[in-house]
């Protein structure tokens, strides 16, 4: 029988032992056979994924002004702190007396919300913000069965409104209504009146919304919310605007989903992971989801006694890494680094936009948040040019193109969100770009409308892809 030489290590130093191989063990499974695949060496083995991750576009690579996602610079400590081995190498099963370290972190992470945001608890267990949209309104819908036997059931939404809350209000068993906006963007207080009535649960506003406006009225909406019934959401998706400066609590809002993975600098994109922790006002304490994080004055714990909580959301703890990479951010930051932040995301906006106004047409033209829109309808109608167009040429220069075609009452327009860690001269290079384009789809509209010219990839025929996807990177190139 074949001997296996296998080295063993005692404190007297390094040993060699032999130990019988075991004998084969067949479970019934078909004959193995050996694979003839090709022999490649390893520089070739390198170069191909290191080709392949430089065809990658991400914000470590360049400026990447997704609007309403905040896609901010994440600090590599924060990436360092994450993968400390106490945490890695953490059972999720461990005993809490094990994890008293982590359960400390977590509770000091959902401590600092609480004061950012003005909040009585969160819980750190959803795992993206559609997942806290959805956690917050089961909130929404416990209080409501608890105290009007569950007649109320529709969440009014503005029409520029993020596309996930009318999902999240259908999965959670309620009905979406929307709100029409006043043409300056804002609530139009009118029209919320006439919906609100005795089977009205609550009202899920983003604050700054989509369009990048703060909602100037947003503290008598909230009134008018409270005094028909109802319960008010917040989006906190446009967090980054506002966080140091603002508190949604303060505003009215009873129930409030974060982003971590946005707001709080840790990798966003490639379908996660990702946090959306979701904070409440007292009320609505009891319908958390179990367990809570709770401190007795000596040790953290998990309070698993909560008869009206809404049940679990997530397994153990939540997304560990993202939420550890947040409460780095927070730590370092501090509440003066977080005003900044929101004061630099503010001021970089209203820069790219004064600069691009002279040659897009803004619809929302008064000071904006950390965001903006513009809109090139009538580009479309002269020259044939869309918002798709303008993305694609984008590409040609460098850049991650923008949000497009939403929000969904704009029409042809493109979401900019500059972010507050990018330089001016980012952003003035980034804003040249998109005044040559602008000067091109005069001169040479051909030129957009066939972008990009310079990627990998060509323009694809966008419906055959939606209706014949094709994964295999190499026959999809040819096509």
């Amino acid at each position: 029988m074949a001997e296996k030489l296998i080295f063993a290590y005692s404190q007297k130093g390094r040993q060699a032992h032999t130990l019988p191989e075991a004998p084969p063990v067949n479970f019934g499974l078909p004959e193995r056979k050996i694979l003839r695949l090709p022999e490649v060496s390893e520089s070739d083995v390198v170069r191909h994924y290191t080709r392949l991750s430089r065809q990658n576009y991400g914000v470590d690579n360049g400026f990447y002004p997704l609007g309403s996602c905040t896609m901010k610079y994440n600090p590599k400590i924060n990436e360092q702190i994450a993968a400390f081995e106490e945490f890695t190498g953490l059972n999720p099963s461990a005993p809490e007396r094990a994890a008293a370290g982590l359960l400390k972190i977590l509770y000091e992470t959902e401590q600092m919300l609480c004061r950012i945001f003005g909040y009585a608890r969160f819980t750190l267990q959803p795992a993206a913000g559609a997942h806290g949209e959805f956690t917050g309104l089961l909130i929404i819908r416990a209080y409501h069965l608890e105290h009007d036997g569950g007649k109320r059931r529709k969440i009014l939404i503005p029409d520029a409104a993020h596309g996930t809350n009318p999902a999240s209000c259908t999965l959670a068993g309620l009905q979406a209504v929307t709100i029409k906006s006043r043409p300056d963007g804002g609530v139009d207080i009118d029209e919320l009146r006439r919906h609100l009535d005795d089977t009205v649960a609550g009202l899920m506003l983003t604050n700054p919304n989509t369009l990048g406006l703060f909602e100037k009225n947003i503290l008598a909406i909230a009134e008018l919310v409270h005094n028909a019934g109802g319960l008010l959401y917040y989006d906190g998706a446009n967090a980054n605007a506002t966080m140091g400066l603002a508190r949604p609590a303060d505003m009215g809002f009873d129930v409030c989903h974060l982003n971590l993975h946005k707001t709080f600098a840790t990798p966003h994109g490639g379908g996660g992971p990702g946090s959306g922790p979701v904070g409440v006002t007292e009320k609505l304490m009891p319908y958390l989801p179990r367990p809570t994080i709770d401190f007795n004055g000596q040790e953290y714990f998990l309070n698993h006694d909560r008869p009206k909580s809404i049940g679990k959301v997530h397994s153990f703890y939540g997304n560990i890494g993202v939420i550890l990479k947040a409460y780095a951010y927070l730590r370092l930051q501090g509440s003066a680094g977080l005003k900044r932040a929101s004061e630099l995301a503010v001021l970089n906006a209203n820069y790219v936009k004064a600069r691009l106004q002279k040659a897009y047409a803004i619809p929302y033209p008064q000071i904006c948040q950390h965001e903006f829109v513009i809109s090139v309808k009538e580009w479309k109608k002269q020259y044939g040019v869309s918002a798709a167009d303008i993305a694609k040429r984008l590409m040609d220069y460098g850049y991650h193109p923008p949000t497009i075609y939403f929000p969904l009452n704009v029409p042809e327009c493109l979401m900019i969100e500059p972010t507050e860690t990018e330089s001016k001269e980012t952003l003035d290079a980034f804003c040249e770009a998109m005044l040559k384009i602008a000067a091109e789809v005069q001169s040479n509209p051909e030129l957009v409308k066939s972008a990009p010219h310079s990627t990998i990839v060509g323009r694809l025929d966008e419906a055959r892809a939606v209706k014949e996807p094709d994964l295999n990177y190499f026959a999809g190139a040819e096509n």
